[in-house]
């Protein structure tokens, strides 16, 4: 099942209330340990952070950095902003969807997601843009879930990923590493200590 931006926007809309409560358990026990790990890798100043969501990244934003953040939801990025707000960070925040992004060539010395091309309808076009305004030696850093390469599991996952979209408009086997390797960055490789379902990919421009 694919849906289109707008539909996959209306749900993230709807869930912008909810979502930190939703996702606490899985944050506390596996997902904040990982996100420390992601954020230690920024190199540069001028740092983008592609789809913000409620701000989940904020405690681990590098304090001497330029930060612009990115979210296609406004309902997700209103609860940004409050996070904002009460914790005090310094961060530029922005509507916008990374298939269509607004920013020059080669503006960011980092651009950075976590768990977000899940929910990209063209994943293949939104990591292009990714590529696009990366500077020339500048990193890309990714922290995604991914299909399993266990073919049990894969077939297991690829049965439930209707489920999953039509509920949270997020695909559960997306095979990101490879769409990266197809963007024409000088080198890729995956931290080792990922898992089999969840992955830290670098790539560097």
């Amino acid at each position: 099942m694919k849906l289109d931006s707008a539909t996959i926007r209306k749900r993230y809309d709807r869930l912008a209330p909810y979502f930190d409560g939703m996702e606490a358990i899985m944050e506390g026990f596996f997902f904040k340990q990982r996100r420390q790990r992601l954020w230690r890798k920024v190199n540069g100043h001028h740092i983008l952070e592609v789809g913000v969501g409620t701000g989940k990244n904020f405690d681990y934003y590098p304090a001497d950095a330029k930060i612009t953040a990115i979210d296609f939801s406004d309902n997700m990025l209103n609860q940004a902003r409050r996070k904002r707000e009460r914790k005090q960070i310094q961060v530029d925040l922005d509507t916008m969807d990374v298939q269509r992004l607004y920013y020059a060539d080669n503006s960011f010395d980092t651009v950075i997601a976590s768990f977000v091309f899940c929910s990209v309808p063209a994943p293949l076009k939104g990591l292009k843009e990714v590529y696009r305004v990366c500077k020339p030696g500048g990193q890309v850093l990714l922290l995604e879930h991914v299909r399993s390469a266990n073919p049990t599991l894969g077939k297991l996952m690829d049965w439930l990923n209707p489920l999953t979209v039509k509920l949270l408009g997020a695909n559960i086997n997306r095979n990101t590493l490879k769409n990266v390797k197809a963007c024409g960055f000088k080198t890729v490789w995956v931290d080792e200590h990922s898992s089999g379902l969840i992955k830290l990919i670098e790539a560097r421009k």
